[in-house]
Formats: structure tokens, sequence, C-alpha cells
């Protein structure tokens, strides 16, 4: 008998688990961007040397995108997915001892976890082609994306607690141990296609069948035929250049916190879970904008531009500003609304995946995700250079503010809402 009642309808619950699978994804990754204070303290570690470890997980992660989503595609992203999570929870258990043991162990162990954490998204996005119709896709995504802030928010509060309690280490084992839950759930409730679930019923599947993909496995074209698309590589560059500011943010942003503005360590994370918050709200409030203002008859092209518009030039603005002012409430402000309206790219690039190609959605994002990967290895290096070659955080949030804006005409003069691969 399954825990969830039977009434529910079943792609609701997928949504649901993807949206947990991202949340568990965001605590066991962002849990190091405060667990580093005092670790960095015990080990001697200076700024350029924290954005290593920072750095190594990306260079995992760049690794296995375009190959999972391969493998999402071709044999289903349940198990994909499923075998990520495990994999990941693992080698977040891992992370202590692997600091104890050196340096060059523990970014090969940040490394491992993100090859593990790569899956992720490609996966999801597979999924969602055969599960998630059209009309519902923004919101499913938005709400899949708002786990991002909802796991950085679980680890900002309990990581401060957990390290003052019991130590810097016990944040990586308990955060480790939820995913094994996850895969107990994801396991029992979850098929890679809709028609395969017992407890599907004629009239959803009837629903999903009309507006999703079929569930017909085709072979993806070769990257090539993906990289000559002009669209294709609207998405790539806006990826990247959303990604850009989304990773400098999660690392260090509790740093500049408490560096930057002053804040006891106790509360950093109280103080910089706000931003996060209201990205969490306003993912899921723009994607249901998007979905309406699709049903409503606006052209999907015209809603993905919009879209786009509104988050990253709400984004770029508050990151202009963020590093000129002193004080800590009008800092978190600034970027709580920056934070706010740069979540309306979920109906933007985000989704446009399974507009262009819906059947290889996954492959898709395993490209583009691969790009996005990139400023977590530049990005987030970089900015610890600027912090300890000029002491300015202005200058990290006014370059993360210029390439957002880089992201945002990319998209708006490459990107297509047709089926251009079948």
């Amino acid at each position: 008998m399954s825990i969830i009642p039977t009434h529910w309808p079943r792609r609701y619950v997928l949504i649901v688990l993807s949206f947990l699978s991202v949340f568990v994804c965001y605590i066991d990754r962002v849990n190091i961007s405060i667990a580093i204070i005092p670790m960095a303290e015990d080990l001697g570690w200076g700024m350029q040397t924290q954005g290593l470890v920072f750095s190594s997980f990306f260079v995992g992660y760049l690794l296995l995108q375009i190959v999972g989503g391969r493998l999402a595609d071709r044999y289903g992203g349940k198990a994909i997915l499923g075998m990520g999570v495990l994999l990941w929870s693992f080698f977040t258990i891992l992370t202590p001892p692997a600091a104890a043991l050196g340096f060059t162990v523990l970014i090969l162990t940040r490394v491992a976890m993100g090859m593990s954490e790569a899956v992720t998204f490609p996966s999801i996005y597979s999924i969602f082609g055969r599960w998630v119709p059209l009309q519902e896709r923004s919101r499913a995504v938005g709400f899949v994306n708002s786990g991002i802030p909802m796991g950085t928010v679980f680890a900002l509060i309990v990581t401060p607690i957990i390290v003052q309690s019991l130590g810097w280490e016990w944040a990586f084992y308990l955060f480790g141990i939820v995913g094994l839950f996850w895969f107990m759930l994801w396991q029992q409730m979850v098929t890679s296609r809709p028609e395969l679930h017992p407890d599907m019923s004629p009239t959803e599947l009837k629903v999903i069948q009309a507006g999703a993909t079929t569930a017909e496995t085709v072979e993806a074209p070769p990257l090539r035929e993906f990289l000559k698309c002009g669209a294709v590589w609207g998405i790539i560059i806006a990826h990247f250049c959303n990604n850009w500011s989304l990773y400098v943010l999660l690392s260090w942003l509790p740093t500049f916190v408490n560096k930057g503005l002053g804040v006891d360590y106790a509360s950093v994370g109280w103080i910089t879970m706000i931003p996060h918050i209201a990205s969490f709200m306003f993912l899921n409030i723009a994607g249901n904008i998007a979905d309406r203002l699709i049903r409503n008859g606006m052209l999907v092209g015209r809603v993905r531009k919009l879209m786009q518009t509104i988050g990253c030039g709400g984004l770029a603005t508050a990151l202009f500003f963020v590093g000129e002012v002193d004080s800590v409430w009008m800092a978190i402000s600034i970027m709580a609304v920056g934070s706010a309206l740069g979540a309306f790219v979920t109906g933007g690039f985000v989704v446009n995946h399974m507009d262009i190609a819906p059947k290889h959605a996954g492959t898709l994002m395993g490209i583009t995700n691969t790009a996005g990967t990139i400023p977590g290895i530049i990005g987030v290096f970089v900015s610890g250079m600027i912090l300890e070659m000029t002491g300015s955080w202005a200058l990290v949030f006014q370059v993360a503010g210029g390439v957002t804006l880089v992201g945002l005409v990319a998209f708006v003069l490459l990107s297509s809402s047709e089926k251009l691969f079948d």
C-alpha cells in the first residue's frame, strides 16, 4: 500500500519527490559554505584556498552533466537520479574523514560528490518530459527549482546549530543520511514512464499523454547537432550567466554577511536565509504566472523572453547596488528583492529545454548545465581572488551583475519556443 493516497495525481507525487531531491541536493551542497568558516580556522585556510574547496565540487559537477542526461533519456530518469542521490549522500558523509586525511583527499572527495550530483537536473528534465504536460511545466519546474533556496535556507539555519553543538564534522554526517530516506520513497512511488505506474488512473494518463512527450525512447541527435542551433546557444549562455550569480551567492554570501557586514557566526544563517526565502516564494509565483500567460493565449516565445527580462534585469540591478551599502538589513533587503525578481527566469531559459527538445530534454539540460557549471569553478574561484587581492565585496557582486546582463541579451536575441529536435 502506498504511503501517499492513491487518489493523488501520480505526476504531482513525482513533482514533489523531485523537489525533495533538489532540496537534499542543496542541503548537502550548501552546508560547506557555513561549515567552511570553522573548518578554515581549524585547518589554516585563506580565502583562495577556500575558493579551491568550493570550486572542486563544480569540477566533478561539470564532468557528468551530458553523460547523465544521455543516460536518463535512454534508461529513465528514475534509475539515474536514484543512484545519484545515493552516491552524493555517501560522499557527503565521507567529507570530514577526507579532510582529516589531507587537502588532496578532500578535493577528490568533493569532485566525486559533484559528479554524483551532476545527474540531478538532467534526470529530472528527462522524466518531466514524459510526465508533465506543457501547460503545467513552468510551475512544475519552478516548484522543483524552489528546492534550491529551501535546501539552502535549511542548511544555513541548521548547519550553525549542528556545528556549535556537535562540531562541523556532524553537519556532513547528519545531512548525508537524509538522502537514504528519500531514496526509499523514490523507489516505492515513482516509475520512469507514467503508463508503467500501478496506481495511474486512465483519466490522468490521458491528460499526461495529451500534453507531454511520447514515452517512446528516441536516440538523441549527436551533440554537434545541438551545438549548431542558435536557440541552444541562447540557453547555454543564459544558463552560464545566471549560474555565475547563483554560485557566487551560494558560496560567498555567508562569508560576506559574517566578515563583510560583521554579523556574528551564530546569526549568519538566519540573516542569509531571507533572500533564499524570497526566491522560494517567487519561483512558484513566477512559474504560475508563466503557465497562466500561455493558457491565456500569449505566445510561448514571448512569455519566455518576458520572464527572462524580469529575472535577469531585476537580479543584475540588485547585484550592482548590494556591495555599496553598509547596513546589514539594507544589503539583505536588496538581495531579497533581487532574488525574488531573479526567480522569474524559471519561466524563461530554465524551462525552454522542454520547448525545443521535449524528447531530449535530459540531454539538452546536460549540455546547458555543463556550461552552467563552469561559473561554479571560475566564478567562485575568481571571487575568492578578487577578495584576496582587493578586499572588495562590491566588485565581486558587480562582476556577477554584469555577467547576468549578458545572459539576458543572449537569450532575448537567440531563443526559440519551437520544437527544433524530435
